[in-house]
């Protein structure tokens, strides 16, 4: 299949008063429809650069990302992202959260309550529609973020580590709602998806493909395709193909891990 996102040469480098950081070495990535692409690599190493040049909220050093064969030069519509912080507008309930995309791009009253309820309901949040977040747990608030994420009807969804401020328990259960919701055959919420993990288990259990990325100046090392079986159950990671990726990407990640902390105690010293 011919890629919706291409990524080429895509370098980034941070600029100072005191000095000039390479964040970033000239990367290349190719992701088709429907990929779920989890993306693991040492703290440091580029990982939410990389998803946030794609988003167009930073712009490249070098190099291009085409999305449909167009150049990102900022934020779209057609890009829907999720961070680790609960960014849902405090003011507005989460039903309003969820209408505000929809409300920003004309759409008729009716459509955005029928849309915004319709993607409340996979996230299991029917009955919270007039909740405000700080009536929600976290793992609620995150579900409001990606049902107002889906609801805009994005090409492609990026995910900065969105699960990262859970507890264990909670993160288990959203994993397992955002997988059932790619895996379903609603194709309005079956998304492309870039997802910025520190998880290797997560890393696994979500993707059809993991990107193992280099200690800074980050570069792709590892793009391997993840043969597990859909739909996936959590009891897939005692299979010993789940092991076996699972130790094979864990000593991976721990020579980049292991190549920062060098490069951190040589610039201290």
């Amino acid at each position: 299949m011919a890629p919706i996102l291409t990524v080429r040469g895509v370098s980034k480098r941070f600029k100072s008063a005191a000095r000039e950081t390479l964040a970033l070495q000239a990367t290349d990535l190719d992701v088709t429809e429907n990929d779920f692409i989890t993306i693991l690599g040492p703290s440091g190493c580029g990982k939410s650069t990389l998803l946030r040049i794609v988003a167009g909220l930073e712009t490249q050093t070098t190099g291009e990302v085409l999305l449909d064969g167009k150049r990102i030069d900022g934020p779209g519509a057609d890009r829907g992202m999720v961070f680790q912080s609960y960014t849902l507008f405090p003011w507005l309930t989460v039903l309003e959260n969820v209408c505000f995309g929809l409300r920003e791009r004309g759409l008729r009253r009716d459509e955005q309550l029928h849309i915004a309820n319709g993607f409340l309901a996979k996230v299991g949040l029917t009955g919270f529609e007039t909740h405000f977040p700080k009536q929600l747990s976290g793992g609620m608030q995150q579900r409001t973020a990606i049902a107002r994420a889906l609801a805009n009807n994005p090409r492609i969804l990026l995910m900065d580590e969105p699960f990262g401020a859970l507890d264990h328990q909670t993160r288990e259960l959203m994993q397992e709602l955002l997988l059932g919701i790619w895996e379903g055959d609603d194709a309005t919420a079956r998304k492309t998806v870039l997802f910025v993990t520190h998880d290797i288990d997560e890393a696994v259990f979500m993707a059809n493909r993991v990107v193992v990325m280099s200690a800074r100046p980050g570069r792709i090392k590892l793009d391997r395709a993840v043969g597990l079986a859909h739909p996936r159950h959590y009891s897939i990671k005692t299979s010993p193909a789940f092991v076996e990726l699972k130790a094979e990407l864990t000593e991976q990640v721990r020579v980049e891990v292991k190549a920062a902390h060098e490069l951190a105690s040589a610039a201290i010293s």
